[in-house]
């Protein structure tokens, strides 16, 4: 079995990485400065969350990446380790800092590792620009990328850069794209907020979802599988794929929540802005890649994401 670091592993896709690693027996190290993991311990059997490892550190500190890559025998990184959009907009420096050089940071301690250690890295779909810019077509890989904010800048640098590692090093990754993940543990970054409404809608409270327009919905255990799945896949090179999930309006998923939770829609509304980024994804080139991943429905993903968060009230 392999030997894993996730780094950004008690975020919300990350605390399922590691859920679905430690189901399939992998040795599983997590770096991160929380030594508490609190979203891997409510989804995760308490017997696997022991087989943990835990190492604190911050992405952005060169020599201690590199230590926890060779000292720990890493042969597999998923890194997701980041701040979101808002954050980088606010505090761009701070933001490149985490998300660029963080990344830079990974791939040189694959570097020098002094072993083979295949990488599977968060990029974004916030390497497009807003759908305006794009004829309201569904955008390939090899489309133009157009980011519109500081996010989607830095998460463009690093496709550049695991291209130029695998030229110059060898370093075979893949990035990978997802737009608005949903599901139990999402609770960061404004487009947290449809679940932060499926929350709400099962507490019983008011919730303004904070965006208007589109997104493209993907449910956190599919995407968690894209990444544990690509991680083992057969590939060389500097991979970069799509995600795409299910595409709907924030009126229409309020009336989608309404259907699985009648009487949900009395408590939530949305204002706000369209995500400045274009929303209908072609993802055909990691389907063929990758054979075989999950793609829940939205009224599906809707409902166990519910039935978690009822669940969750239950023990409170």
């Amino acid at each position: 079995m392999a030997r894993v670091l996730v780094t950004g592993a008690q975020g919300c896709i990350g605390s399922w990485v590691v859920k679905q690693l430690l189901e399939h027996g992998h040795e599983v190290v997590i770096y991160d400065l929380d030594m508490h993991p609190v979203r891997i311990a409510k989804i995760t059997a308490p017997a696997l969350v022991s087989k943990l490892k835990i190492v604190g550190g911050q992405i952005e500190d060169t020599a201690a990446v590199k230590a926890v890559v060779k000292d720990e025998e890493i042969t597999h990184i998923v890194h997701l380790a980041a701040v979101l959009m808002p954050f980088c907009q606010a505090q761009p420096v701070m933001g490149g800092l985490i998300d660029v050089i963080g990344t830079l940071n990974v791939f040189e301690a694959a570097r020098d590792a002094g072993r083979s250690v295949r990488i599977v890295y968060a990029s974004s779909s916030a390497v497009w620009g807003p759908e305006h810019a794009y004829d309201a077509k569904k955008l390939g890989e090899d489309d133009p990328l157009k980011p519109a904010t500081h996010y989607g800048v830095f998460k463009q640098a690093n496709e550049g850069n695991a291209r130029a590692f695998h030229a110059v090093n060898g370093i075979s990754s893949i990035g990978l794209r997802p737009w608005a993940v949903y599901g139990f543990g999402r609770d960061l970054g404004l487009t947290a907020d449809p679940t932060l409404a499926m929350r709400a809608v099962v507490y019983g409270e008011p919730f303004q979802i904070r965006l208007s327009g589109f997104m493209d919905m993907q449910y956190v255990e599919d995407v968690a599988a894209t990444f544990v799945g690509s991680l083992f896949a057969p590939s060389d090179g500097a991979q970069v794929f799509n995600l795409a999930g299910h595409v709907t309006s924030m009126e229409g998923l309020i009336e989608m929540i309404d259907r699985v939770r009648p009487g949900a829609a009395r408590l939530l509304t949305n204002h706000g802005p369209q995500v400045p980024v274009a929303y209908q994804m072609d993802d055909s080139q990691l389907m063929t890649h990758v054979p075989g991943l999950p793609k829940t429905s939205l009224e599906i993903g809707i409902r166990k994401t519910i039935e978690m968060f009822e669940k969750e009230r239950g023990k409170v």
